[in-house]
Formats: C-alpha cells, sequence, structure tokens
C-alpha cells in the first residue's frame, strides 16, 4: 500500500492480489471481508485508487455499465466478477480501466502459459467523486515483467491549488 500526500490532497494507492477463480468461496470471501475492512478504515476524504489483479471476468452487462462502463473483453461475468462488482458499487468506486476504447492488444491483461487465450481480469478502480482524475487506463505490453500479466497504466492528472 502507499500514500501519496499532495498539499490540499492526500492519495491512497492500494494493490491487492485477490485468489484465482479455482480457489473456495470461503478464501474469496475471507480476502473481500478483509478488504472492506481495510478500505472502511481510510480516512474518508483521501482519494482511492485501487490496482488489482482481481481474477475476475466481468461482463457487459446492463446491469453494470455505470460502475464499469461498456468496454469489457468479457461477454458475461463469473462468480469473482459478481464479488468485485458487489466491493465496487457499495464503496461507491469506479473500474475506470474499462471505460476507454482501446484495441483487443491492449485490453486483455493476461495471457495464459500456452499464448491462446486471453483475459481481462486487471482493473483500476477510483472514488467515484474523483473519476474524472484519470483520463486513459490500458494495459502496457512493452513491460517485460517477467509474469503472465500485462502491467496496467493509467494517466493521472490532478489540479493543484495554487496559494497567492
Amino acid at each position: 500500500m502507499s500514500f501519496i500526500v499532495l498539499r490540499d490532497r492526500n492519495i491512497i494507492a492500494l494493490n491487492v492480489h485477490a485468489p484465482s477463480e479455482e480457489k473456495s468461496n470461503d478464501s474469496k470471501d475471507r480476502f473481500y471481508e478483509e478488504l472492506e475492512w481495510l478500505f472502511n478504515h481510510f480516512p474518508k476524504y483521501y482519494t482511492k485508487i485501487l490496482g488489482e489483479d482481481f481474477n475476475a471476468k466481468v461482463g457487459r452487462e446492463d446491469i453494470f455499465k455505470l460502475t464499469f462502463g461498456n468496454d469489457s473483453l468479457h461477454q458475461d461475468c463469473n462468480d469473482s466478477g459478481v464479488k468485485i462488482v458487489k466491493f465496487a458499487t457499495s464503496k461507491n468506486l469506479v473500474v475506470k480501466s474499462m471505460m476507454f476504447l482501446h484495441s483487443y492488444i491492449h485490453t486483455y491483461t493476461w495471457i495464459s502459459p500456452d499464448g491462446k487465450t486471453h483475459n481481462q481480469i486487471d482493473y483500476i478502480l477510483i472514488d467515484r467523486r474523483w473519476h474524472s482524475s484519470i483520463h486513459d487506463a490500458r494495459s502496457f505490453r512493452r513491460a517485460d515483467c517477467d509474469t503472465d500479466h500485462y502491467l496496467m497504466f493509467a494517466t493521472v492528472m490532478e489540479r493543484l491549488e495554487v496559494s497567492k
């Protein structure tokens, strides 16, 4: 977890890794309970940005459009996708990494070891109040991190108040 302190605004940047879809429901429920407990203990007026490997597929269902947008790689949600939707809506978060239209190669964030399956399972979330601070988010394919995940990249711009 990282804290960025500006003069008039404090930003909390949190990076988490959720259990995969094959794990038991108990471990996934425990993860979301711990994440919710942690999120509830953050100061209320800090800007919260969560960059996560949720291991969740979120679809293009109409009920998710306010939170997730239209540009999902998947048609339907899996069980972990429903959990992330519930968490994001309960904490008034927006998934900005799915709200920008990009080509297919900049949308998927994970590639299977055989190189044939591509999934979008990593997301960048931000408070709905500050969602306009993120101007772009996509996967960054050039970074070689020795992993099957691609690096998520977001352009964040903040207005700073100038004292007279």
